[in-house]
């Protein structure tokens, strides 16, 4: 059966950071997942999650305040010279994924840049995630590289088409390197979700979804996430599904009927 995390960025927001924790746990859930580790009383989250005896299913890859990662944040995976502020913060968040008994970081590619190909942008992603898969394996932990939509909130980034994504998966030939397939942007960017997901499941290490439009919780649009959970489910996924929606209604009722769908 699907394991569902929560979003705690979007889901229970309207509560201090660590008892959005104990309020997924309370509406029926194993797991939560954050944005960026950054500024968090990461202490505080893991003696939160041990209480609740809650997962950390996975956050993303960032940098304290340095100037590693301050070029992390310019340059993101798009610049060839920024590849050794990449590893610096890749390893800044895989000691921190270790503190969080975490196995999944999230990492996204950058804005688009306009001076030089698509095609030379594409070759810097791949050598930057080649660069950090030596870190990944040994440390056991997984990188998720996500795209995003550019038509409705995501406008100017690199990497919208999940065709392309998984081909950089491949190119980078890394069991600890993969995809985060985030239903709601690739329905957006590609549609074909089901046959997309079913094809290319090897190369996925984390999904989030929402609904379209509106990026609310599932049932609220035109996706059929009973379906979409049983095609995960019967091809094999066993690593977590994160809930990333703005809830249209109280938020434990939302978590409550997604959890109703993967059964």
């Amino acid at each position: 059966m699907v394991k569902l995390s929560a979003c705690i960025e979007m889901i229970f927001n309207n509560l201090p950071f660590c008892e959005r924790m104990t309020a997924a746990k309370a509406a029926g859930l194993n797991a939560v997942e954050f944005w960026g580790w950054t500024g968090k009383d990461l202490p505080a989250i893991k003696e939160t999650a041990e209480k609740n005896g809650l997962a950390i299913a996975a956050f993303c890859v960032s940098g304290a305040g340095s100037a590693h990662a301050d070029e992390f944040n310019a340059k993101r995976l798009l610049d060839r010279t920024g590849i050794d502020a990449f590893k610096k913060v890749t390893e800044e968040s895989i000691e921190k994924a270790k503190f969080l008994d975490c196995q999944t970081l999230i990492v996204t590619v950058g804005q688009e840049r306009n001076d030089i190909t698509r095609f030379e942008q594409h070759t810097n992603i791949v050598l930057a995630l080649r660069a950090v898969a030596p870190l990944l394996r040994d440390s056991g932990v997984t990188m998720v590289v996500e795209p995003l939509n550019t038509l409705v909130n995501h406008r100017g980034y690199y990497l919208a088409s999940g065709y392309e994504a998984f081909s950089i998966i491949e190119e980078v030939g890394c069991p600890n390197v993969k995809l985060l397939y985030d239903v709601y942007h690739q329905q957006i960017s590609d549609g074909n979700v089901i046959d997309n997901i079913t094809k290319h499941i090897d190369l996925i290490g984390h999904f989030h979804i929402a609904d379209v439009p509106g990026r609310h919780e599932p049932g609220t649009g035109e996706l059929n996430y009973r379906n979409i959970f049983k095609a995960i489910d019967a091809a094999g996924y066993k690593r977590y599904v994160g809930m990333e929606y703005h809830p249209s209604i109280d938020h434990a009722e939302t978590v409550r009927s997604t959890l109703a769908l993967t059964k």
